[in-house]
């Protein structure tokens, strides 16, 4: 898994122009390695989805890039700027290279036409010279390896269950084999049985075909379980990358450690839910220094005045994990 596949470089993204724009990512560094499992948790609000879709290129008006690349290594070829694509060859670059498994199946698959319909779509969008038998047999065999009987192609949306359309939803992302899929809070209109069965089968996949999976959620519990690697944003930053592991026994920044106190352990002894004072803050109006320190029960005094600054820590396993916080000086930055 050292080799990148994606890797974002100073990624800043906004809302609107001048005085009245607001920034929702900013200076973010990241990298998705290939064959890995990518948690990217925080509340709402704190720039997930803006990031996924600004490395895409698909935010709708008025969010804009002002800054920043997202650079792509493809599994043959030199690696190439996201940001930099002409239309034609941004068309082909995704799906192709990057799907996205979106928000709310039932929302994001068309009511009017049959699952064979849709799946057949992308097909024929990217490989317009693939026969019709063809394209439904891929369709049929994607059905299958997402655990769906090939003979509800002809259902529509709404004759299905809601884990059966998201199931569709992946098989749709993975028809043409991407490198990375983007998963944008997947499982969240999903009971706790289909949850762990939709993402259990999605690591099945992945290690199956290999393509690498950018998962976003407010439930860090999932990312705990299911991800090689987690990062977690706040205020349009990430303020904390590390294992998955090293997350859940030793979270160094206050807030993946807010985080972490809000869900009930499933083992062990029974513990107090902490959660996490106030709400996430206005991004018109961002406060001083560290965005977490008014509602970080470790604030001290750098924290209102200086910006913590992404970096490697001093001690412990500080190759393997990074963090922005004033408790913990940072040497090498990353980025």
């Amino acid at each position: 898994m050292s080799e990148p596949v994606l890797e974002i470089k100073n990624l800043n993204v906004g809302y609107g122009l001048g005085d009245q724009g607001v920034r929702a990512v900013r200076d973010v560094n990241l990298t998705l390695h290939r064959g890995e499992v990518l948690g990217l948790a925080g509340e709402s609000g704190s720039g997930k989805s803006t990031l996924a879709y600004g490395m895409t290129r698909l935010l709708a008006p008025p969010g804009v890039i002002t800054g920043g690349q997202v650079i792509y290594h493809p599994a043959e070829g030199d690696p190439y700027d996201v940001l930099a694509l002409s239309d034609e060859r941004l068309r082909k670059f995704r799906w192709a290279e990057t799907a996205i498994v979106f928000q709310g199946a039932m929302n994001s698959l068309n009511p009017v036409h049959k699952i064979s319909t849709q799946l057949t779509d992308v097909l024929q969008a990217h490989e317009p010279k693939m026969s019709e038998t063809s394209r439904l047999a891929r369709a049929r065999e994607m059905l299958k390896l997402v655990g769906i009987a090939p003979d509800r192609m002809d259902a529509y949306p709404h004759q299905l269950s809601g884990g059966m359309r998201q199931r569709v939803m992946i098989g749709m992302a993975l028809i043409l084999q991407p490198q990375v899929v983007i998963m944008d809070e997947p499982t969240t209109a999903l009971d706790v049985v289909m949850q762990r069965q939709i993402l259990g089968q999605l690591i099945e996949l992945r290690e199956r075909l290999g393509f690498s999976v950018i998962f976003i959620t407010h439930d860090l519990s999932l990312l705990v379980e299911f991800s090689n690697r987690i990062a977690i944003m706040y205020g349009g930053r990430i303020v904390e990358e590390a294992p998955a592991s090293a997350i859940y026994k030793d979270a160094l920044h206050p807030y993946s450690q807010g985080l972490l106190g809000s869900f009930p352990a499933l083992k062990g002894p029974r513990r107090e839910l902490t959660g996490i004072p106030g709400s996430p803050p206005d991004l018109k109006g961002m406060p001083t220094g560290c965005s977490f320190h008014p509602r970080c029960p470790k604030a001290f005094d750098p924290c209102a005045g200086n910006i913590p600054v992404l970096g490697r820590p001093g001690t412990g396993d500080g190759r393997t994990r990074s963090v922005a916080c004033w408790l913990h000086p940072t040497g090498e930055p990353v980025g």
